[in-house]
């Protein structure tokens, strides 16, 4: 038989895992995602989740509420009556009620190896630790923060040239093969949980706007961490003088190369950037308001000479 599931994701990386979901023949019997966020320039255009794009396409009901606290809201979700919710990157509280309600429970796919990494931006955190590896797993919900215990793992090689844009293509795929993966054996009566350890936890809090700027006094290898781990999204950033005024210049790609000078200070017509020890040459650049260039495309209208200090 078909699993009856319940899938509530609301990012691009979800979308993955709904797809495959129902290509291997589930019953999708509604999608809870986040409501319409304001977008556009002036903000006033609701555009709605890529999940719930996806999910209307594959003619899925969708459900968008704003918290699923309330009772009227439990009520109808149990009436689903679904054999288990399947859950990537929704970004609301599951309550108790709703972790009971379906009649085999709630599964998470999460991008990273658990216990490391609890939380809100494993990506990122992961990369911008130094981390050689990370990977997915699906677990059993319970109503701590990625406490559940792990039914299965996969893991990848974070490559030292890898962005969290580029290692999130590579886990929303992971995720979505692993949780079709463990549905077939939850259909099967065959998946096994196991707790997880309670050693090297660590919690992936979410990316703060000062963490963003870059800092020049860290080490090369801290400084093009931070650059990979924050690309493309919300991208680390430092100030440049273009033309008469300082303008805000996201850093979407790095390299630690060789260099010495005081930190910040523009070593060649490469864009090569001292920091606390090392450096590292900006590779990718987005000015504000433009798109993102490599460093030849990006000196061809803006000049910064050699010896420059970026604050």
């Amino acid at each position: 038989m078909t699993l009856r599931i319940i899938f509530m994701g609301t990012p691009d990386f979800s979308v993955p895992t709904l797809k495959a979901l129902a290509a291997a023949g589930h019953e999708v019997v509604a999608c809870y995602t986040q409501p319409p966020r304001p977008a556009g320039r002036r903000g006033l255009d609701l555009v709605p989740s890529q999940v719930q794009r996806t999910a209307e396409s594959l003619a899925i009901p969708v459900f968008s509420p704003t918290s699923l606290k309330g009772e009227a809201e439990q009520k109808v979700f149990e009436a689903h009556k679904a054999n288990v919710a399947v859950v990537v990157a929704y970004g609301l509280l599951l309550p108790q009620a709703i972790l009971d309600a379906p009649r085999q429970g709630c599964f998470n796919g999460h991008a990273s190896l658990l216990p490391r990494w609890r939380g809100a931006a494993p990506l990122q955190r992961a990369i911008m630790a130094g981390d050689g590896e990370t990977g997915t797993m699906v677990m059993k919900m319970e109503a701590g923060l990625d406490t559940g215990p792990v039914a299965m793992m996969r893991k990848t090689t974070i490559q030292p040239d890898m962005t969290a844009g580029m290692l999130h293509d590579v886990l929303a795929q992971t995720t979505a093969d692993l949780m079709v993966e463990a549905m077939a054996a939850l259909e099967a009566g065959a998946l096994t949980l196991t707790p997880q350890s309670e050693d090297g936890v660590e919690y992936a809090r979410k990316i703060s706007k000062d963490e963003a700027r870059i800092d020049w006094s860290q080490p090369a290898e801290q400084v093009h961490r931070t650059i990979m781990g924050l690309s493309p999204f919300p991208g680390a950033w430092c100030e440049m003088e273009l033309g008469s005024k300082a303008l805000r210049v996201k850093i979407l790609q790095s390299a630690i190369t060789e260099g010495t000078g005081k930190p910040g200070t523009v070593l060649d017509e490469n864009l090569t950037v001292a920091c606390g020890t090392g450096a590292v040459q900006l590779v990718n650049l987005q000015k504000a308001g433009s798109k993102a260039m490599e460093t030849k495309d990006f000196l061809r209208g803006n000049t910064i000479i050699s010896g420059t200090v970026l604050p």
